[in-house]
């Protein structure tokens, strides 16, 4: 890549729940699942920019135009006593695709992992999506074996609060 597309990638702010919120639900639509978009933009702003923030948001322009973005937070890996990225959602905007965008977004992100110090950083792919599983291979990325992921959805997480 001889040209950066983006030219800058910034950490979003408050003032960037409109576009986030706006990011998630383009990537819902790429991804088939609009439906299950139930964020509101007072939800996010509670959770990305209140008192305790849960996750962090980048996003990357090409001039003024937002690209791309993702959203990551910080886990932790017993086994190796460190903190891991994880990056919950990437997502290149379709007229920046197989321009970079995507890998100039990541190694932005591995940047804030190793300014955490992280031993490793994951995320999910979903199985049909081909060119995401191709470019992430060509990053040196690869998927983890033997272990399934599993969701409770958060009926089944306050029907099990209620044993203890």
């Amino acid at each position: 890549m001889s040209e950066r597309v983006l030219t800058a990638i910034e950490r979003a702010s408050e003032q960037d729940v409109p576009l986030i919120l706006n990011f998630i639900r383009e990537l819902a639509k790429f991804e088939k699942e609009s439906s299950r978009v139930i964020a509101t933009e007072e939800i996010l702003r509670t959770t990305l920019f209140g008192p305790r923030p849960y996750a962090e948001a980048a996003i990357g322009y090409a001039g003024t135009e937002p690209a791309a973005f993702a959203i990551y937070y910080f886990s932790y890996s017993s086994f190796s006593g460190l903190p891991s990225l994880y990056l919950e959602d990437i997502f290149v905007r379709e007229n920046f695709r197989g321009l970079g965008v995507g890998k100039q977004l990541l190694a932005y992100l591995a940047q804030r992992a190793t300014e955490h110090n992280c031993g490793r950083m994951e995320w999910s792919v979903l199985n049909w999506n081909h060119a995401a599983i191709g470019f992430y291979k060509n990053l040196g990325a690869e998927p983890v074996r033997n272990w399934t992921v599993y969701h409770l959805p958060k009926e089944e997480i306050q029907n099990l609060a209620k044993l203890a």
